[in-house]
């Protein structure tokens, strides 16, 4: 078993998970000018990160572990603050853009060890989540100039 992947995959999906809840909690809450813009924006985000938290669960799955699903143990390893933000979309673009920079870290770590250890599919998923983390990231960037 590729124990030191597997550990790695997990505070993956304990990211993402903190991800997803951040953004459907902004989509809930959001105010402000822009509330139909951002509203749109944030769903966007926690249904892409919902989908693929499946797909990191099942690489688990493909290594012989168990993935994680109790809140608690999500909490344990997910490398993402909680935090409190109030209803303006700036507040909420910056702290989701902190978090989703967190969630390319542990990606970029997985990816580093499904590469050297020759889990070519594994790799693949990180980079695609990668890519979309990226993307997303990229967005909130360019949402708060201006």
């Amino acid at each position: 078993m590729n124990e030191a992947l597997i550990e790695a995959l997990k505070v993956v999906q304990a990211d993402h998970y903190s991800v997803y809840f951040k953004a459907h909690g902004f989509h809930w809450n959001v105010e402000g000018k822009n509330f139909p813009q951002y509203h749109t924006f944030y769903a966007m985000i926690y249904e892409e990160v919902y989908e693929a938290i499946d797909v990191i669960a099942e690489d688990i799955r493909k290594l012989g572990s168990y993935a994680p699903f109790k809140m608690s143990r999500f909490l344990e390893l997910t490398t993402i603050e909680e935090t409190e933000v109030g209803p303006m979309c700036e507040a909420m673009n910056i702290d989701l853009l902190s978090s989703i920079e967190k969630a390319i870290v542990t990606v970029n770590a997985a990816f580093d060890i499904a590469t050297a250890t020759k889990e070519q599919g594994i790799a693949d998923d990180m980079a695609a989540r990668d890519a979309m983390l990226k993307k997303w990231a990229w967005q909130l960037r360019s949402s708060a100039k201006g």
